[in-house]
């Protein structure tokens, strides 16, 4: 136990971080000015981790967290820290990562917002913020268990606890632990209407929930999308194929709710929830909803990869194409193009698109889509990145002015870079998931590009991700 401890700052994963003689201790929940005993559970050579046992002084900056499950939930790690602070840590954990990481030299620091510049975009600007902070989500994936976690009360009262079925999230680092979950902020009604709706009926008629340790049990998954068009897809997935069960619980929410506009099912009875080699099957309903950005429409299936905030997506590929500076002329490469959003979001201002993408599936919805918008300056192609971004690429297609790069966080594999430093573009825009990876990457551009302009921008508010856009341009 170590005892009356200051929070000294936020850190990496969400945690927070203090030091104790010459140890660095990590401690989830806390906020920088907290005075605490902090019980370790973890123990290296240079640091240690641990959690609060005992509150002592609260900081001053602390907030009462607004979702009863803060602190067992993963989801939302900066619920007891205001705002405002958590994008100055954001803006700080972006700044720290292309400094340290990649020996970055940043551009000046600027105090106005990007959007509102008008002449040269050359700067270190202000994170863009969030103007949702809750229900801010079009997405959400819940797991069923018949193995509910419980909390030490729960366990320790000496009571036969019978209720052991939940419909939820899993604990952070216990993969057949799910936490039951009643209000979650992240996603608008009918989000949690409809999530009870789906558990009481299920245990009304004694549906069997997963048992994710035995792999055995009917009812699997929920997931649940909606658009900024208003429309809503539920998609219910069972892991056995019981017609008669199955039809009266997906009947039951088309009679419950007439707002889902496509109601789908998938039977997995594989040992894992992935679903993109699983068909879905539709009860009611469409097979996709739309979405909307500026005079654009996309058709998005139960596969399709859309940003999960929808409002701040649209904040993002406006920096992306401010920083891509067209004028109506350029061939723009879309590197990890996905859906293709990013490029027809950029075809009305350029000559031609082309995107790369490894995803068969994404690359088919961005063909869809494309036609949808009347757009004939766009190409797409399917492969893995490193396979088909080659000189023979560059050479057939042509040279890019611009290119556009928007990886996994896993950043780019180092032979995609070597292509790109080939195929030597006027300006390359790097839009990020992870200011780490993105922070190496520019570190292996840095001789034959600068960094022109850096721009966070916040698309999950308490949590500790960060979108993050930086332009180079060729020295």
């Amino acid at each position: 136990m170590l005892e009356a401890v200051t929070i000294l700052d936020v850190a990496a994963e969400g945690k927070a971080l203090a030091k104790v003689d010459d140890l660095v201790v990590f401690v989830p929940f806390a906020a920088p000015g907290d005075v605490v005993d902090i019980q370790l559970n973890k123990k290296k050579k240079q640091y240690a981790e641990g959690y609060i046992a005992r509150m002592i002084t609260p900081s001053p900056q602390r907030e009462t967290p607004f979702c009863a499950h803060f602190g067992v939930c993963g989801g939302c790690k900066w619920q007891h820290l205001p705002y405002s602070a958590q994008l100055k840590h954001k803006q700080q954990q972006v700044y720290d990562a292309l400094e340290r990481i990649g020996k970055v030299a940043l551009p000046p620091l600027r105090s106005n917002n990007l959007m509102d510049t008008n002449d040269t975009v050359e700067g270190t600007y202000p994170i863009l913020g969030s103007n949702a902070t809750r229900h801010y989500r079009n997405k959400l994936e819940f797991t069923f268990s018949n193995a509910r976690w419980m909390s030490k009360e729960e366990m320790n009262s000496g009571e036969t606890i019978t209720d052991r079925n939940a419909l939820g999230f899993h604990i952070p680092g216990m993969f057949d632990k799910v936490l039951d979950i009643d209000t979650c902020w992240l996603q608008a009604e009918p989000s949690n209407e409809i999530r009870r709706t789906v558990k009481s009926f299920c245990e009304a008629h004694d549906y069997p929930f997963f048992n994710l340790r035995q792999q055995d049990g009917l009812m699997r998954n929920l997931i649940i999308r909606s658009s900024t068009t208003g429309e809503l897809m539920v998609i219910v997935v069972f892991y056995k194929d019981l017609k008669q069960e199955r039809e009266a619980l997906l009947q039951h929410l088309s009679d419950t709710f007439p707002s889902i506009t496509s109601l789908m099912y998938v039977i997995n009875e594989k040992c894992n929830d992935s679903l993109g080699d699983q068909t879905v099957e539709l009860f009611n309903g469409k097979d996709h909803m739309m979405e909307s950005m500026e005079d654009l429409s996309f058709k998005v299936g139960p596969k399709s990869f859309y940003q999960t905030n929808s409002e701040q997506a649209y904040v993002l590929y406006q920096v992306a194409r401010k920083l891509a500076g067209l004028t109506g002329t350029e061939l723009v490469y879309d590197l990890y193009t996905g859906t293709g959003t990013i490029a027809q979001f950029l075809a009305k201002s350029c000559k031609l698109v082309i995107g790369v993408e490894y995803v068969q599936e994404a690359i088919d919805d961005a063909l869809v889509n494309a036609a949808l918008n009347n757009l004939d300056n766009t190409r797409f192609f399917a492969g893995d990145m490193k396979d088909v971004l080659t000189p023979a690429f560059v050479e057939t297609h042509g040279r890019p002015d611009v290119i556009v790069t928007d990886p996994p966080r896993a950043g780019m594999h180092e032979d995609v870079v070597k292509t790109i430093l080939m195929a030597a573009p006027k300006r390359i825009v790097y839009v990020s998931c992870n200011p780490a990876t993105q922070a190496r990457d520019l570190a292996l551009l840095d001789e034959a590009y600068r960094v022109v302009c850096v721009q966070p921008v916040d698309l999950f508010p308490h949590t500790q991700h960060v979108e993050n856009v930086v332009l180079l341009e060729a020295r």
